[in-house]
């Protein structure tokens, strides 16, 4: 049986927003104002989460923006993306336990493998020292006392107070598709993010990583992060997709591109690779557009069509075994609006994870 799939939206904090990719508008850079009206737009829409995306030197902090609309959310979970390599754990699990308290349980977390600022780290090592991480923090976000000895971190302590509310540890969401990316996944999350890509690919991926993690004897959840443009008929939503690219200047995809601190990763290259793969329209399999990749860094594909095939779309991916699907469009609050109004009444959905604070 297939359960409820977790719908969650994007709020562009990496002023990640346009009307016409590459061309910067001064109204959509991202500004508490802006996240602000994408948040509650998707509470109002009945989506189940949002992540708050995290870039060192773009836009604006995930956890400073977390603190300012967790008061102002009523029932929607937020996805709080964290650079585990910037900070000291012990101060994040605090931060991370405050914002779990103000959000009532409702904290979910997004753990990317990071370097710190301005040093680069070995893909091995740097994956070793985000396992460490993941697991101490996971332990005191359960309330629990840290006795930890490893490579990068030997700290014994007691868990925050304001943690000790909880009879476990919010939700990790990870991803990555290198070697090391899938053991520490395998590891230590609990829900494998992919970006988008072709269906058998989509398949291999998650066999491997069932398979990793019966290994520790674990079992993940997965999810999916992919745009969308969802129209009344695919001739619009393809009208869309092409209005969207049509201001476009190939030197300044690549600027955008390489602004990102994660350029050169592993899932980036695949992002590279299927556009590469796709067809002259940039459809690399049916309703799957990579034109969106030309003007960013990371998820670069978007589901393309009409409300009947973006839901079936979205609808095979769920009966390969994906249940967790953060969307995001352009402009996002406009894009949040249709596919709110179209598409999700039509998606059996709930939060994966109920609160337990």
């Amino acid at each position: 049986m297939i359960q409820p799939a977790e719908i969650s939206w994007f709020s562009a904090l990496c002023d990640d927003d346009y009307e016409f990719m590459g061309v910067p508008d001064p109204a959509l850079q991202s500004s508490f104002s802006h996240c602000h009206d994408i948040v509650l737009a998707a509470e109002k829409g009945g989506f189940d989460n949002v992540l708050l995306p995290s870039g060192y030197a773009l836009g604006i902090d995930s956890i400073a923006i977390a603190g300012a609309l967790a008061p102002l959310l009523k029932h929607m979970q937020l996805l709080v993306a964290v650079r585990c390599g910037e900070m000291w754990p012990p101060q994040l699990a605090r931060q991370l336990a405050t914002l779990d308290h103000m959000l009532r349980g409702r904290l979910t977390i997004n753990i990317i493998s990071s370097d710190l600022p301005g040093e680069t780290l070995a893909s091995a090592p740097r994956y070793a020292r985000t396992l460490e991480v993941m697991n101490i923090l996971r332990t005191l976000l359960a309330g629990r006392p840290l006795v930890h000895k490893g490579e990068f971190y030997n700290l014994e302590l007691e868990a925050p107070r304001i943690a000790q509310q909880r009879a476990s540890a919010p939700p990790f969401y990870f991803g990555g598709l290198s070697d090391d990316a899938r053991d520490v996944a395998a590891r230590a999350a609990d829900v494998f993010l992919m970006w988008p890509d072709r269906i058998e690919n989509i398949r291999v991926v998650l066999d491997d990583m069932r398979a990793r993690a019966a290994t520790y004897h674990r079992k993940l959840r997965f999810g999916y992060r992919v745009h969308v443009i969802v129209r009344e008929t695919e001739a619009e939503a393809r009208a869309a997709a092409r209005r969207l690219m049509s201001r476009l200047d190939d030197s300044k995809g690549e600027e955008i591109r390489k602004k990102s601190l994660d350029a050169s990763s592993f899932g980036v290259r695949r992002q590279a690779e299927m556009r590469d793969e796709a067809d002259d329209e940039g459809f690399v399999e049916d309703n799957l557009w990579t034109g969106i990749g030309r003007a960013r860094s990371g998820c670069g594909a978007a589901i393309v069509g009409d409300p009947d095939q973006v839901l079936k779309k979205i609808e095979t991916y769920r009966a390969l075994g994906l249940d967790a699907f953060i969307f995001s469009g352009y402009p996002h609050l406009a894009e949040c609006d249709l596919f709110a109004r179209l598409v999700l009444p039509r998606i059996d959905h709930a939060p994966l994870f109920s609160c337990s604070p």
